[in-house]
């Protein structure tokens, strides 16, 4: 993919021209301080090795390609105005995970809404004794098996994005992303408790999705 970033970011007089950069000596440590100074080659490398991981995590959570890559772009951007508070201790990948996230959920806010399932519809009901007051689906034996399976994979994400919005960001960004409920409540601005019930029901919801399916 073709990135603006490189062109747009602030130049200094300080930036050192290609043919006058040695290789990287001590892998990311070096990269970060020369991506601090400046250094055209580092950003580049930067973009050549984070691109497609950054590119994953945005496709994951966006519909769409085109929104994907703007999110990545908006996420570089980022990245080069706020490299210089970057303080070596932390992973690189995990930073830049985190700015393409909150890249891309500023995406879904900014965008149209779609149409999306019932959320109430499919979590399941109780009747006054407590047991269930309908029939609960239930995966069929071996789906975890099968949900590997590339035909699988592309109904368990359309399940996904049928969910409420507010339900499949926490589900994607707890389950997919890994990312632990403190960070999750941070980006999406809401208490973790809060979070805790969403990707409760939301996980509830996706299993009556799956069953049906599958």
């Amino acid at each position: 993919m073709e990135m603006r970033t490189i062109a747009d970011r602030p130049r200094s007089a300080a930036t050192v021209s290609d043919a006058g950069i040695a290789p990287l000596r001590d892998g990311e440590a070096d990269l970060i301080r020369r991506l601090q100074a400046n250094d055209d080659r580092a950003y580049e490398i930067l973009v050549q090795r984070h691109t497609d991981r950054m590119l994953a995590v945005a496709r994951r959570l966006l519909r769409s390609e085109e929104d994907a890559r703007d999110a990545v772009q908006d996420a570089f951007l980022s990245a080069f105005r706020d490299i210089q508070r970057f303080r070596q201790g932390c992973k690189l990948g995990t930073w830049l995970h985190r700015i393409t996230v909150n890249a891309a959920l500023m995406r879904m806010r900014s965008r149209k809404s779609r149409p999306e399932a019932d959320l109430e519809t499919l979590l399941p009901v109780f009747d006054d004794t407590g047991h269930h007051a309908r029939p609960v689906p239930l995966l069929p034996p071996h789906a975890e098996d099968r949900l590997l399976r590339g035909e699988q994979r592309r109904r368990v994400r359309s399940c996904i994005d049928r969910l409420p919005e507010t339900y499949r960001t926490v589900l994607l960004l707890r389950d997919i992303e890994e990312m632990d409920t403190g960070s999750v409540a941070d980006s999406l601005g809401i208490s973790p408790n809060a979070v805790k019930i969403r990707l409760h029901r939301a996980r509830l919801a996706l299993g009556t999705l799956l069953a049906q399916a599958l």
